[in-house]
């Protein structure tokens, strides 16, 4: 079984991950990009605060070649082996960030998705939605806090990260619980940990 967390930045979803995974027997919790040693590299590319500026397109391929690497070798193995895995991210921030965010046409990402991976889709995605500029403004105090240059989307304008909410909040891909990330911690966690009575483990 296959769970992704997906919303802006500063949503919380690392932090929800890991209370749904505290629930679990051994499950196997997983990012994108990332996930992978070549997806680590990609990572520093496509988010460091200095990468270069990508045109869509290549920053399109560059997360699908993530992704490939990281089904291939990490998820679909575990998939394999009857593990449930928690991933950070998936196709639905494609289509909110290059897809709604950069004007990219959904079709072409579903497409090429289906392409690289199969189309391979989470059995349940649970949506942290949050305003962007609380969200962007607790992400900013993150990344200082663990000193991060992973900044590159936290530095675009209010009118992307509208587009990306807007676009998470439009998405039918299956299964999806959405919670409200400007609760307090406890509260999210606790909402995240409910989502398991819509699961058959």
């Amino acid at each position: 079984m296959l769970i992704v967390f997906e919303g802006g930045e500063g949503a919380g979803k690392t932090s929800a991950m890991h209370a749904l995974a505290a629930t679990m027997d051994n499950p196997l919790l997983t990012r994108e990009p990332g996930g992978t040693e070549e997806g680590l590299k990609l990572r520093a590319l496509l988010l460091a605060s200095d990468s270069p500026v990508w045109d869509p397109v290549a920053e399109l391929l560059l997360m699908t070649a993530a992704r490939v690497q990281h089904v291939n070798r990490v998820i679909r193995p575990a998939l394999e082996a009857g593990r449930i895995v928690l991933c950070d991210r998936f196709i639905g921030s494609t289509l909110a960030y290059q897809g709604a965010g950069r004007g990219l046409d959904e079709a072409f990402i579903l497409s090429l998705h289906r392409q690289a991976v199969g189309g391979l889709m989470p059995d349940l995605t649970i949506l942290l939605d949050i305003d962007p500029r609380v969200g962007l403004a607790r992400s900013a105090r993150r990344l200082d806090a663990a000193r991060s240059d992973e900044g590159k989307f936290e530095a675009l304008d209010l009118a992307f990260h509208d587009r990306v909410r807007a676009a998470f909040l439009a998405q039918r891909l299956g299964k999806t619980i959405v919670v409200d990330a400007s609760e307090t911690q406890a509260e999210v966690q606790s909402a995240v940990r409910r989502a398991q009575s819509h699961l058959v483990i």
